[in-house]
């Protein structure tokens, strides 16, 4: 068993756990409407040279722990004023220490709109990321079959999220294309090995239709990478661990930022 099959193992009983103390009627049941609302596709699609998704990311399968000085409150607000255009917020307990309020945490912190970065395998899940306040999901393709990933599309809809649809590899990109996707990720790490190339968003990036948002993910460290994903044609990129490592990550920001100037 991979990596990735061993989370998406223990994910499918970690929700049915939970589920067994709320069920999902009466999840749904405490969910209220919107008087906040941010739209994370639209802030993505702004023209702004190449959007920054900053990720709070506190440990992780390959590094393990990442950062001791840990505040959700203070990251988020330091990426804020560094230049952030959106927060990405690991909520996955066992392999990356994240927790779920760490979201309400950052959105109450800011006024940027967050992703919930979980592996997915449950409607369940997405309920609990509208609930959490949550303004997009991640959708992996490799943790889905196509019919899932289109039904799990339609309940973020009906949720009031947006989605980010990850892909790997040409076989995944075309599914997630299929699947409707208008915000496209490259994940440039294998989720097998946790290994990081950028030539994988070079090489999967002018496959994309110009209408959608593209979304290079991992392995992005320098100003240098930011400019050589945006020649590929990204228009956004996620990074975490290269940020998190950083003791002031609103300098941190400024200067992977730095990668928009000519």
């Amino acid at each position: 068993m991979n990596c990735l099959d061993d989370i998406l193992a223990h994910k499918r009983r970690e929700v049915a756990e939970r589920e067994k103390t709320l069920d999902l009627e009466k999840l749904r049941e405490r969910i209220t409407p919107r008087t906040d609302s941010r739209s994370f596709e639209n802030v993505l699609s702004q023209p702004h040279g190449i959007a920054l998704i900053a990720e709070i990311k506190r440990a992780s399968p390959s590094a393990g722990l990442i950062r001791r000085d840990f505040s959700v409150t203070e990251l988020a607000r330091g990426y804020e004023q560094g230049g952030a255009h959106a927060l990405s917020i690991l909520t996955d307990e066992r392999f990356f220490k994240g927790q779920l309020k760490y979201v309400l945490q950052a959105r109450a912190a800011t006024r940027l709109p967050c992703l919930r970065k979980e592996f997915i395998v449950s409607e369940y899940q997405i309920w609990e990321a509208r609930l959490a306040e949550a303004d997009a999901i991640l959708l992996i393709v490799a943790a889905l079959t196509p019919d899932e990933l289109r039904h799990f599309r339609q309940i973020a809809f009906e949720a009031e999220l947006d989605v980010l649809v990850e892909a790997h590899d040409e076989k995944e990109l075309d599914i997630a294309l299929e699947s409707g996707a208008r915000l496209i990720g490259i994940n440039n790490r294998n989720l097998q090995t946790f290994k990081t190339d950028l030539a994988v968003t070079e090489r999967l990036a002018p496959r994309i239709p110009k209408d959608c948002i593209v979304v290079a993910e991992s392995g992005i460290r320098t100003p240098e990478d930011v400019r050589r994903i945006r020649a590929a044609g990204a228009k956004a990129m996620l990074v975490g661990e290269s940020l998190m490592r950083q003791p002031d990550v609103t300098q941190a920001v400024k200067q992977l930022l730095a990668g928009n100037q000519a």
